[in-house]
């Protein structure tokens, strides 16, 4: 019987141990959450319905802090100086058709995307590095294009920072909201 209760003991102290050890590899939760948004809207959800009527043609993957009562832009977004767009991994953009960004055109592909914030407008980057953490090696020499757009002030206050794609005549705004700020940039298909 003490043979018994002494390897019952041990199974239930190496269970024990083994659970533990893979609560321990589990990550916390993230306080910025990674977001993905597609154009068109919704295409994996309109794909397996069968719904989808065009093609993929863009995603951006990217992180979403939250304000959380904090003075974003000016203050924890610094004016004049590159931001990831977003947290933790620089944003990414994969375009799976040709586009035209400003006055370039811009392969098929996968980029980073950052911005330098102005009060007035910010520039938006396309940069051909990926897999990139923040800005902190962000390398000009491999920018494929810069393009200024203008903010706009908005009524409603965005707790969470927020990229979409809206529709246009000849391809998409990829919409970035934060705060009350809003800015857009233009891509064309």
């Amino acid at each position: 019987m003490k043979k018994y209760f002494f390897f019952l003991m041990l199974f239930v102290l190496a269970t024990g141990y083994v659970f533990a050890q893979q609560e321990q590899s589990i990550p916390p939760l993230d306080k910025s959450p990674m977001d993905m948004s597609y154009f068109p809207n919704n295409y994996p959800l309109q794909k397996i319905q069968g719904k989808a009527t065009e093609p993929l043609l863009a995603r951006v993957i990217y992180s979403r802090p939250q304000k959380s009562g904090r003075v974003i832009f000016g203050d924890l977004v610094e004016y004049g100086k590159v931001w990831r767009l977003g947290a933790n991994e620089a944003t990414e953009l994969e375009l799976f058709k040709h586009a035209r960004i400003g006055d370039k055109k811009i392969p098929k592909g996968r980029y980073t995307l950052y911005a330098i914030p102005y009060e007035n407008k910010w520039t938006i980057i396309v940069n051909k590095e990926t897999d990139v953490w923040g800005a902190f090696k962000y390398d000009p020499k491999k920018d494929i294009v810069r393009v200024d757009v203008p903010v706009e002030k908005i009524n409603d206050m965005v707790d969470a920072f927020t990229m979409s794609f809206e529709k246009r005549t000849d391809g998409a705004n990829l919409v970035i909201v934060w705060d009350r700020i809003k800015a857009t940039l233009p891509i064309i298909f």
